[in-house]
Order: C-alpha cells, then structure tokens, then sequence
C-alpha cells in the first residue's frame, strides 16, 4: 500500500468519531424533496476522496481543545463547498472522469450538474447560519469569492501561451489553495484562538493547498490514469498550462517549446507521448515536486503556533502526504 493512503487512514484515526460524524452529517444535509439533488449528491459522496479539506477543520477544533459539536457542521461546509466546485469544474472542463468513475454532467447532463452544485453551495450556507459566528461566515464569503475568481482567471490562462509562473500560482492560490486556508483558519476561529494565531493557520493551510495542487500538476504526467482516476494528460487536454509545462516553455530547447506551445494553443492528445516525455525528461517534475516540498517546510513551521497534540501530529502528516502522495 502506498505510504500516502496509510498516512490518509492514520491521520483519520486521530478524529475517528469526528470523521464519522462528518460522514454521517454530510448524508443528512444532502436531504431534498427533489430526487435528482439525491441522487447526485450521494453519487458524487459515495465516490469516496481524501476529504483532506474536512479533515484539516476537525483537526484545527480539536487541536484548540474545542469541546462543542459546531465543527462538524463546519467540516461539512468546506466539503459541500468543494463538492459543488467540482460539479461546476466538470461543467465548464466537460470532464468525463473524476475518481475512476463517470463525473456527474456525463451521467446526468450540464444543466443539472450545474444546479445541483447551486444547491449544495446554498446548503453549505445554510449550515454557516447555524454555526451563527459573523467572523466565520465572513472567511467563507471571502472564500468563496475568491474562488469564483481563481475559475476566472484558470480560464483566462486557458491556451495562454505566455502564462508566467507567477499566473499559475495566482490561479491555484485562488481556485485551489484558499479553501484550504479556509478549513483551518475557520475551526481556529471556532474554537476561539487569537488573531495572529488563525492567521498562522491559514498560511499553513493556503501552503499545504497549493503544495497539493502542485503535485496534482506533477501526476498530471507521472501518474497511472487508474490509480489517479483520471486520465493522464488532462490538464494539457484542456490547453491549461501548469506548472510543468510553463517550466517548459522557459527552460526547453527551440524544438520543445514549439511542440509545448502547439499544444497549449490548441488543447487535446495529439503529442501527448512527445510531451509526457519533454516534461518528465526536462527536470520540469523535479522542479515542481521541489516547490511543493519548500511550501509544505514552510506549513509545518506554521504549526508552532498550535500546542502540541496528537492533533498537531495529525495536521503535520496532513502536511507531508500532500507531497508523498501518488493519487
């Protein structure tokens, strides 16, 4: 078993009841009159995932010491929050496969994926007026904000040959990242820590989250499609430029920043072969997979603002299997 699914299982240990609560509760807020919000709501639960955002709030509470219930109605805001991103994503990618399995707009059509994720947004807010904390539902408004924003500007770049690196770093900051950020700064909110001390939680979840996405980047073209559940070359499908091949375009030869730049213009699998090879022969992996690694140093030196626990524990092998996961 690979050491990154063992840390997933161990780090769920930690908040073994809490998880279980948060599974539960996830179920019982997807409840609708309407059949088809049901169903695709429990399709898209059912898939499974790391639930690696939820698992950072309950993790942040617990390590506050928290002692209430609240957290776990904020654990299923993040989730719900990332649940309906990934329906919209799918939507506007016209993705065919998420997690080994059809995603929901190529079982059920656009239009009610695209509802579905409003209704599972609105449920998620829902749930933030029953946590009733001002301050709380201010990070998640500016979260989701932000958000939106990172879609924009992921499209913006779309096909954008001239994207830099500091574009891509804005786009994950805001699409990826800032969730993240959000988890853990909102449950050291809740469980009633000092300013300075949410904002050392949100740097350390914005890092870990954009180490995440990075090495998203780095098995976009290392990975086995059906271990990662998607298909490899994605990204480069869609003509997005990450991090990989913007190393490319300004480290390669004449020869394969044409083929790159070829590809990214015009999106789809013509050279997938020749690119797959440039990227993984070009240090362009090493290079993003060591950007990863510096942030998640950087996260881990976050948490000397958390006491320590089991808990800390927990969040620092949070920290350490987004980078040594393979999925």
């Amino acid at each position: 078993m690979i050491r990154a699914l063992f840390m997933a299982v161990s780090i769920q240990q930690y908040v073994k009841d809490d998880f279980k609560a948060l599974n539960d509760n996830v179920i019982q807020q997807l409840h609708s009159e309407v059949p088809l919000i049901e169903n695709i709501g429990h399709y898209l639960i059912e898939a499974g995932g790391k639930r690696i955002r939820p698992l950072l709030a309950l993790l942040c509470a617990r390590a506050f010491d928290y002692q209430g219930s609240q957290h776990i109605h904020l654990a299923t805001v993040i989730e719900f929050l990332h649940t309906a991103t990934l329906l919209h994503d799918d939507v506007v990618d016209m993705s065919e496969m998420r997690r080994g399995r059809p995603t929901a707009n190529t079982r059920w059509g656009n239009p009610s994926s695209v509802l579905v994720g409003d209704f599972i947004y609105s449920r998620a807010f829902q749930l933030l007026v029953e946590i009733a904390d001002m301050q709380i539902m201010e990070v998640m408004a500016a979260t989701t904000n932000k958000i939106s924003e990172g879609e924009v500007l992921q499209l913006v770049n779309q096909h954008n040959v001239a994207a830099s690196e500091s574009d891509y770093m804005n786009v994950i900051h805001n699409k990826t990242a800032i969730l993240f950020a959000a988890a853990c700064q909102s449950a050291a909110i809740l469980a009633g820590t000092d300013y300075q001390t949410q904002q050392k939680l949100h740097e350390f979840g914005l890092q870990v989250g954009m180490a995440f996405q990075l090495i998203d980047d780095v098995l976009d073209y290392s990975g086995d499609s059906s271990e990662l559940g998607k298909n490899i070359g994605d990204d480069l499908a869609e003509g997005k430029p990450t991090l990989p091949l913007i190393y490319v375009m300004q480290h390669g030869s004449d020869s394969q920043k044409e083929l790159i730049g070829h590809a990214i213009r015009e999106g789809g699998l013509e050279h997938l072969d020749s690119i797959v090879a440039i990227v993984r022969d070009s240090g362009a992996l090493d290079y993003t997979r060591k950007n990863a690694e510096q942030r998640i140093v950087t996260a881990i030196d976050c948490l000397q603002a958390v006491p320590a626990s089991t808990y800390r524990d927990g969040l620092q092998a949070v920290a350490e299997a987004a980078v040594a996961r393979s999925k």
